[in-house]
């Protein structure tokens, strides 16, 4: 933005007194801030928003404040959106959101979350793309474009180091430089300097001793100055803990879960701390030139000058209104849906099943018929509609075929308290809690599965629709590990001894242990939540009418034993030592020991065997790689960019996509080094028949680390080896070259 803004900026600035400033640094509201009725300046209204916008509450009480004007479209979860590898379709899903966050009055959506995935347990992992900060930059750029083309501001979250929920809000995090920068940064450097998001939040934990929101290391030293941003930083709800720290650091705005507003750390004790010399007027009059310029950005207001020089706000006639519950974005929702499908196992083509052929079906599983829009924490939405897998089984197959269900294990319910869990979210649960026992869900749990297993011996065609669901991905607590619940390892395994061609699949958040029963499984789906059309993508899927063409953004470990993260580190912390304690408001220390070996690189360099790799997903075609080159061009500013190609034929007998990707590593991989890192990828769909070239440019910068002493990103020569593939393990091409 030019001068002209900045000169709208100044003038308000100059308008407002202390305690103006003061009222718009802080909630006003749960979900909006404090306005300024003097001059016209209205409050900046919020919404959480991962995957759609969350429902209106009263302004100072966690109440539904709406009865059936507030439904919106239920979007995919980051995490289903990133199985897609389409960078296109991230955009429009991006769209439909920041659409429908205008549509519904909004001026900042909460979205995109991109925490990397370091362990397959953390409880929000649903709510994020990736385990790979390539894999998250290239995929939240564009799906904040989209978002902002709405005239709302995207909100990056949660920077930064935010990939645990136990002890989310007390847990401090000791990292490496170099993994900072290589790992836990990228995602949010890529968000701020390439996508340009109009708004950051800070994180709940601690980085070295200090809360993430009130972190001048993290906030001043790397956003502010490192990366040169101006737009609008705002704490979690209730990350923030001493006032003069947050306002000493570029903390622009403070939100909380409680009502009492006026009490915030930048409300009143920030007013009295200015009276009283703590704290300079000047660190006010910063964070409201970046919510001002927020304001700007969003087209929320505009100021108007008279011939005299002086100005005055004026609603900006030229925001869009936005819209919400459209065709176009349920259209959107279900190809991203139908993308994200993975295909994970299809021994003797057992997929796809055939329409015709279908006159009697046999489904079991509790997740065949839940719907999950309404859970997850703040993810949770308020659904115009959910297809549930059932439900989509049924709207597709009709009259012609014969539909059996049977729930197969017992899902206990969740007795209610009849408190608001948002009220009390700040008082983190510490333990997992386990599901209802006794005997009498035992005996209902045994004649589930009793029938079950009765009526898979008399179907040819079964399908079995487990996995997680949001009592497990669940923000504010982790899970114990990687175990499906209720009972249904050794359901799966029964059934699959009565019916050795049931399919299998798994809907969850994150991966979840297969190892007792893939073996014996001939197909095996899993699926994200995949958002309000989930159920139709995934029968579409089964019958062949969709080409499944999802990849894992995430590796699938045998058990949670197995991560890095708890073999080369201390997961989820250790007690605090005595110098720690006299000097930081934490519970525990977590040392991430593991530094960049996080996900596959963690696997692959320590030889870890997986049940699914990285970038994994099957098709029901085939294709075929041929013709993979490469060289070195000279750029026009001087520099110098490794080029290469591949053939990439459709060999099958059905139209499909394939997901190419690039890996580089070195000849010779250092002990510091991972064996390889994804540096770049394309989806191409194909016909049967047809072939693409594809084509890979690695600048120079794919080639440098992250130096510690000095401070900086730093070129390693040296011989390299860049892979062609369809998933990290699954290597179809290979060139070696110098840099």
């Amino acid at each position: 933005m030019g001068d002209e803004t900045e000169k709208k900026i100044t003038y308000l600035l100059q308008q407002l007194t202390l305690r103006e400033k003061i009222n718009m640094i802080h909630g006003g509201g749960l979900f909006r801030t404090g306005e300024v009725e003097r001059l016209l300046l209205p409050p900046l209204k919020m919404s959480d928003g991962p995957m759609g916008v969350r429902h209106e509450f009263e302004n100072a009480s966690w109440t539904p404040a709406c009865d059936t004007d507030d439904y919106v479209s239920y979007c995919p979860s980051n995490s289903s959106l990133a199985m897609t590898w389409n960078r296109t379709l991230c955009e429009k899903a991006g769209t439909v959101l920041g659409e429908e966050a205008r549509g519904r009055g909004k001026d900042v959506i909460l979205a995109p979350g991109i925490n990397i995935k370091r362990v397959p347990v953390c409880g929000r992992n649903f709510e994020y793309f990736s385990e790979d900060p390539y894999l998250i930059s290239e995929l939240c750029v564009p799906f904040i474009k989209g978002v902002e083309q709405a005239d709302v501001a995207a909100c990056v979250k949660h920077f930064a180091l935010n990939n645990q929920e136990y002890e989310r809000r007390w847990v401090n995090i000791e990292v490496s430089k170099r993994a900072l920068y290589e790992i836990y940064l990228p995602g949010f450097f890529a968000a701020v300097n390439k996508a340009h998001v109009r708004s950051v939040m800070g994180a709940y934990n601690l980085y070295e001793g200090e809360h993430c929101c009130q972190n001048q290391t993290l906030l001043d030293g790397i956003v502010r100055k490192e990366w040169k941003y101006d737009g609008m930083i705002v704490s979690d709800w209730g990350g923030v803990h001493d006032t003069v720290k947050a306002a000493q650091s570029a903390l622009d705005v403070e939100m909380s879960v409680k009502a009492n507003f006026d009490e915030y750390f930048m409300a009143n004790p920030l007013y009295d701390a200015v009276q009283d010399g703590q704290v300079d007027e000047a660190e006010i009059d910063k964070k409201i030139r970046n919510i001002l310029r927020l304001m700007l950005r969003v087209r929320l207001i505009d100021v108007e000058f008279n011939e005299n020089g002086q100005g005055t706000v004026v609603v900006n006639k030229d925001r869009k209104a936005g819209s919400f519950n459209t065709a176009k974005h349920r259209e959107i929702i279900l190809d991203a849906a139908r993308e994200s499908v993975v295909l994970l196992k299809n021994d003797s083509n057992r997929l796809p099943l055939v329409l015709e052929r279908t006159k009697k079906l046999l489904v079991i599983g509790d997740n065949a018929m839940k719907v999950h829009a309404a859970g997850g924490g703040s993810a949770e939405i308020k659904a115009l509609y959910e297809i549930s897998p059932l439900l989509g089984l049924k709207c597709l197959l009709g009259g012609n075929c014969e539909i059996t269900f049977a729930r197969g294990y017992e899902v206990p319910k969740k007795e209610k308290d009849g408190q608001n869990w948002q009220e009390n979210s700040l008082n983190d649960g510490k333990e997992r809690k386990d599901g209802a026992s006794g005997s009498k869900v035992c005996a209902r749990a045994e004649k589930l599965r009793s029938e079950a297993l009765e009526l898979a011996a008399q179907f040819d065609d079964v399908i079995f629709i487990g996995g997680l669901n949001h009592e497990e991905d669940l923000e504010g607590r982790d899970r114990e590990n990687m175990s499906l619940p209720y009972g249904q390892d050794e359901l799966i395994r029964q059934l699959l001894s009565v019916n050795p061609n049931m399919v299998v699949v798994m809907i969850a958040g994150s991966p979840v242990d297969m190892t007792s029963w893939e073996p014996l499984a001939k197909a095996v789906l899993f699926m994200g939540y995949a958002g309000m059309e989930c159920g139709t993508a995934l029968a579409q899927t089964i019958f062949g009418i969709v080409n499944p063409s999802g990849k894992l953004a995430e590796t699938f470990p045998k058990t949670l034993s197995d991560c890095g993260a708890l073999n080369l580190s201390d997961f989820p912390g250790r007690a605090l030592d005595e110098q720690e304690k006299k000097r930081m408001n934490a519970h525990l220390t977590q040392t991430y020991g593991d530094g960049i070996f996080v996900g596959y690189r963690y696997y692959e360099k320590y030889h870890v065997p997986v049940q699914y790799c990285f970038g994994h997903g099957l098709s029901y075609t085939t294709f075929e790689y041929g013709n993979f080159c490469g060289e070195w061009v000279k750029n026009e500013n001087g520099g110098r960019t490794f080029t290469a190609c591949i053939d990439i034929k459709n060999t099958g007998q059905y139209a499909g996509a394939q997901v190419v990707q690039f890996y580089l590593g070195e000849e010779c991989p250092k002990a510091e080094n991972a064996v390889k890192e994804l540096k770049g990828f394309e989806k191409v769909f194909l016909e049967p028949g047809v072939e693409k070239k594809v084509k890979v440019c690695l600048e120079e910068a794919a080639f440098a680390r992250y130096d510690e002493e000095k401070g900086s990103f730093e070129a390693e020569e040296g011989a390299y080896i860049l892979y062609a593939g369809s998933s990290l393990n699954d290597i179809h091409g290979n060139i070696h070259f110098s840099f």
